[in-house]
């Protein structure tokens, strides 16, 4: 078999210090999400169990069950035990396992890069959902705080939301390394207390441990039909952000993130929801001493003594806004991968720290999702309206990746068909089920992320098919470069001093951008290098591996740079490094970057249908400057194209 986690980024030299460092930055960065689940979570699920009569007994224990069996089974099962094996050289994520899916069956094709596309998609709709749901849900619990709670107005809690949202998405432009430090401290003090605030109201119900037996689980599904299964979407909410588990392993390891979750993360949910549930046990049963029904409460921060509850309420607000900056952050770094592996078009990306590669900022993507967010919140007004459409976006992403990992365990590491489908079968269902009882949710606002999935993955689509049609237009593909050299010694084509460099997505054939260059200019440099530029399917790839020189003969050479797809291309700094030693060192001043500048023109009978045609004309002329997206000086790039029929 093979190893499952080659080049993984923990060491067993790693120092005592070192771990507590990376495990405390774990617990800021990947749990931020899950971590705020239950200021809305059990709230909603109880919520959702009593339409008609009041919160039960049967409830309050089944929605628990659900809750904390939902964490074994589908955090620390498949994600903590089994998924974090899948990495590819230290990092993961869907896109992460696309490529080692990839691999495994020697190329993106088909339905493996369909299943990849579909949950890069989902995972935007899940960016714009994320930050808004959280950091709103936290807001609200001013509600709550006496003598003034009453006061304040659905609309106030509005107007504050968007102010930190837009205070958020501001800043990210400066880059968060500096305050990151403080994300990790923050959150484990936030997972302290809400550890504690559950473990304080325990004993207002011991019996609520009981919860732990499955059958209440089973019981309550089976005997609630439709609501039971409504319920259940609800109670996935406990649930997301597990993905950030895998996705975040390259920036801290497998062994970090595993520790914080055992240590700190999992005991401190679970006791919080242990805690919501007795104390609604105990204000159930003072309900029935009344005589009335009990109603949804927002039971976590009612849970607070009010001496503590505005602190609570403070230290509510930043988790979430941390939680938030982990899924905005996950979305500028899930948009590197996917530009550097061809599925979207190239964006603007600035490094916002010299010490962190993996610290980027995307103007283009931070606004979006500051519009997106926005639009929720003033769309659906407060968090239990915006609750029903979460969870279809993350149980679609959990599908895929169960997927993904299914090609993974069986193509790559070489699994019996038989053993990989009995390790992967199990979890499969249990995304199918949690899938459906969300899709339930679609007219109730579960079909925002379905929407921006849905657009995003037609992008995806049009690009995916488009950018390589552009390619074959622009290259000419009928001649090779030793012809090309053959019909020059026949020729007189001036020489001018200097290198050219011609970059092309075919090495083999010969660039238009040299056709048009020998016909318009009617010169040829002393030096002329053929330049491609491809994207491994590992994250990063060795210096030593970077470059392929070949020279062709005295008119060409033929240069390809290969770069991880969690990396930012230098292409003049790595071309000079692929110069031979026996060859004159690349003179930047003397260097010319011939690029293709074609107009795009659609066409009813030829390439994509007329209508994607337009979309990805669109795409291909708002794409970023690919010269600054190599790193190349704009002073050096020579545009050169025709009109490009596609």
């Amino acid at each position: 078999m093979q190893n499952a986690h080659s080049g993984s980024v923990e060491s067993p030299s790693i120092h005592k210090h070192s771990l507590a460092a990376l495990t405390v930055g774990a617990i800021g960065v990947v749990f931020g999400d899950i971590g705020t689940s239950p200021l809305y979570a059990f709230r909603e699920a109880l919520h959702h169990s009593a339409p008609s009569g009041g919160i039960q007994e049967a409830a309050i224990f089944g929605v628990l069950s659900l809750a904390l069996w939902s964490l074994i089974l589908v955090v620390t099962v498949k994600y903590v035990i089994f998924l974090m094996r899948a990495d590819n050289d230290g990092e993961g994520g869907v896109l992460a396992l696309l490529a080692l899916a990839g691999r495994g069956i020697g190329g993106r094709k088909g339905a493996v890069l369909a299943l990849g596309a579909v949950g890069a998609a989902l995972f935007y709709g899940d960016a714009i959902i994320t930050p808004a749901l959280s950091v709103l849900s936290a807001v609200e619990g001013t509600k709550t705080i006496p003598g003034i709670g009453e006061n304040i107005s659905q609309q106030t809690i509005i107007y504050i939301t968007l102010v930190i949202m837009v205070a958020l998405f501001a800043i990210q432009s400066r880059g968060t390394a500096l305050v990151s430090k403080l994300f990790g401290p923050i959150c484990v003090v936030w997972f302290l207390a809400i550890g504690g605030l559950g473990l304080l109201h325990i004993s207002d119900y011991p019996a609520i441990f009981g919860a732990l037996s499955p059958h209440h689980a089973v019981s309550f599904l089976a005997s609630n039909g439709i609501v039971g299964l409504i319920v259940l979407g609800s109670v996935f909410l406990t649930v997301t952000g597990a993905e950030a588990l895998t996705a975040d392993m390259g920036h801290f390891g497998r062994f970090p993130i595993r520790l914080g979750w055992f240590l700190l993360v999992f005991p401190a949910l679970s006791l919080n929801y242990f805690g919501q549930g007795a104390f609604a046990m105990a204000a159930l049963e003072q309900a029935r001493a009344a005589g009335v029904p009990l109603e949804t409460q927002d039971w976590f921060f009612l849970m607070s003594p009010e001496a503590v509850r505005v602190p609570m309420i403070v230290l509510a607000g930043l988790a979430t806004i941390i939680a938030s900056q982990a899924v905005i952050t996950g979305a500028f770094s899930l948009t590197q991968q996917a530009i550097q592996l061809g599925l979207l078009p190239r964006m603007k990306i600035v490094q916002t720290s010299s010490g962190s590669a993996g610290q980027i900022y995307l103007p283009a993507i931070n606004w979006m999702l500051l519009f997106g967010v926005w639009l929720l919140v003033v769309q659906f007004r407060n968090s239990s309206a915006m609750a029903s459409a979460y969870g279809i976006a993350v149980t679609g992403t959990m599908v895929v990746t169960t997927c993904l990992a299914f090609v993974v365990v069986h193509k790559l590491w070489q699994w019996s068909l038989a053993k990989s489908l009995a390790v992967m079968l199990p979890f499969l269902v249990i995304d199918f089920i949690f899938f459906g009882a969300n899709i339930l949710r679609v007219v109730d606002g579960g079909w925002v992320p379905l929407a921006v999935g849905a657009l995003i993955c037609l992008i995806i689509w049009i690009w995916v098919r488009g950018k390589p049609l552009i390619d074959i237009r622009e290259n000419d593909r009928a001649m090779t470069l030793a012809e090309l050299g053959k019909s020059l010694t026949k020729s007189k084509v001036a020489r001018v001093d200097g290198t050219a460099v011609y970059l092309t997505a075919n090495p083999e054939g010969v660039p238009g951008t040299i056709l048009h260059n020998l016909k318009h200019n009617r010169v040829l440099h002393a030096r002329n290098i053929v330049l491609s530029i491809r994207t491994a399917s590992v994250p990063h790839v060795p210096s030593e591996e970077r470059a392929t020189y070949v020279e062709v003969d005295k008119n060409f050479a033929r240069v390809i740079l290969k770069y991880g797809f969690m990396e930012t291309p230098d292409v003049p700094n790595d071309l000079a490094l692929a110069i031979p030693a026996k060859d004159a060192p690349l003179d930047s001043m003397i260097t010319s970057y011939f690029m293709g500048k074609s107009v795009l023109a659609a066409s009813k009978n030829e390439g994509l249908p007329l209508w994607q045609d337009i979309i990805l004309i669109f795409l291909q002329r708002n794409a970023y400057n690919p010269a600054e997206f190599f790193g190349i000086p704009s002073n050096r790039i020579v545009a050169l194209g025709g009109q490009v029929v596609i």
